[in-house]
């Protein structure tokens, strides 16, 4: 899996840890897989969360101001849709923890 599709995933995991996704949330990914160069199969995999638990591997592995970068995203990624939940907001808590800030 490469870096962009785990970037994705992650935030795909911010996107429906409250068990739904909004249509502004649904604008944000497709927004970032737009800006990450994703393949319309890339798109699918995300989409379908294929991958999910591999991802945190890969982007644990990326360097520091990469994985600040992302959590920074995540953080926009739980107010997409204007309210962040309590579930959104613990996910990225979690993910920020697991890499290392």
């Amino acid at each position: 899996m490469n870096t962009n599709v785990a970037k994705a995933l992650v935030v795909s995991k911010v996107l429906v840890a409250d068990g739904m996704m909004h249509d502004e949330e649904r604008e944000f990914l497709a927004d970032l897989m737009t800006q990450l160069g994703l393949s319309d199969a890339e798109r699918k995999q995300v989409i379908e969360l294929e991958g999910l638990d591999a991802a945190s591997a890969v982007v644990n592995q990326l360097p520091e101001d990469e994985r600040r970068d992302l959590v920074a995203t995540l953080v926009d990624a739980s107010s997409a849709d204007g309210k962040p939940s309590a579930h959104e907001m613990a996910t990225v808590q979690r993910l920020t923890k697991a890499l290392g800030l």
